[in-house]
């Protein structure tokens, strides 16, 4: 199912919120330690993409890499701090999930 799998990295950063039960936009213009990004996950909804995340989360803890899996906007998302997006990104491709990219038009 991995193997399947697209992610898509939200544009926003976030925090979690003070009693940690939600993450919400951060709306500080400089980036923190503390800040989370966020990856949908493009290819399944529903209950299958609540599951596939739970996976990626258990692949990235095998690394090392802290996550959570929470509802954002409506859909289940994967929420890394932003200083591991790197080491998440190689881990994921090397695991066979696709990685959509924003491209501006220019």
């Amino acid at each position: 199912m991995l193997q399947l799998s697209i992610v898509h990295r939200l544009p926003q950063r976030f925090r979690w919120t003070r009693d940690h039960h939600s993450a919400i936009d951060s709306d500080d213009t400089t980036p923190d330690e503390l800040d989370f990004i966020a990856l949908r996950l493009l290819s399944h909804d529903g209950i299958p993409a609540w599951e596939i995340l739970q996976q990626l989360k258990e692949v990235l803890a095998d690394i090392q890499v802290d996550c959570t899996v929470a509802e954002c906007e409506g859909q289940p998302c994967l929420f890394i701090l932003r200083r591991d997006e790197s080491a998440t990104n190689c881990c994921l491709k090397n695991q066979g999930v696709a990685i959509a990219e924003t491209f501006i038009a220019g």
